[in-house]
């Protein structure tokens, strides 16, 4: 089950989150998570105890960077990754959203924990897949991986191209009648359900998967949204979302 936590103003989830395990989804409370100092103040209030803060520099790939080492940087940033995963404890592994999907992993019987960033070309490309077989690879089960979905834009939002609808029946025809939805002459996408379907038919237990069920671009008082600030002609931010093995 996600779960909002008034005081530190994120979403988490009960089936990651507990005495070891640190994990959250931002809210445009904690400010734009582009400016780093705002992350870090967000992990000050909190009193966490960490050695390293991980950010990838997310340029809509499937690359992922398996942190097997100790970093002695406060800060680090990984260039050209969108995915992250380490056995480490003390580490925060981060992405940034403002409507793409944001998901975090957690394998608490390997002490293995990963979070990705997938918009359209990432979840076209099955990033998830990647990451399930990048854990798999460091000693995990398909069985004990716990995944939970972060904020991010909704079928209700999600209008896309021509060009990109026929890039998605190519790759996932067997989808089609659950990832469109046609309105008034326009296709929408509904992006979480297409990587839902990817972890479930990849061999992921549905009941280890938490289920964001918010829009981003919806619900403007608690989530950046590119497309409703585009829309707008305002500047946007990007919301934190983390996950952190506490020893």
């Amino acid at each position: 089950m996600l779960i909002y936590d008034q005081k530190l103003k994120i979403f988490y989830s009960n089936k990651i989150n507990d005495s070891r395990y640190f994990a959250g989804f931002g809210t445009r409370s904690l400010g734009d998570a582009r400016k780093i100092a705002n992350i870090f103040n967000f992990f000050s209030k909190t009193n966490t105890s960490y050695k390293t803060l991980v950010l990838p520099e997310q340029i809509h790939s499937t690359n992922i960077a398996l942190l097997k080492e100790k970093i002695t940087e406060t800060f680090k940033k990984i260039e050209e990754v969108d995915g992250l995963i380490t056995v480490e404890s003390k580490m925060i592994l981060t992405v940034k959203t403002a409507d793409c999907l944001q998901i975090i992993f957690a394998d608490k019987k390997k002490g293995i924990i990963g979070i990705s960033h997938q918009g359209w070309r990432g979840s076209r490309k099955r990033m998830v897949e990647n990451m399930v077989k990048k854990m798999i690879e460091v000693g995990s089960r398909k069985e004990d991986i716990l995944i939970a979905f972060g904020p991010s834009i909704g079928s209700c939002c999600y209008d896309i191209t021509k060009d990109r609808y026929y890039l998605f029946l190519e790759e996932f025809n067997g989808y089609s009648d659950k990832i469109f939805t046609w309105r008034s002459g326009k296709c929408y996408l509904n992006l979480p359900l297409l990587n839902y379907l990817l972890l479930v038919n990849f061999g992921i237990p549905k009941e280890n998967i938490d289920f964001f069920p918010f829009c981003t671009k919806c619900d403007h008082k608690r989530f950046f949204s590119f497309r409703r600030e585009r829309n707008n002609n305002k500047k946007y931010g990007e919301m934190l979302s983390f996950i952190l093995k506490l020893d």
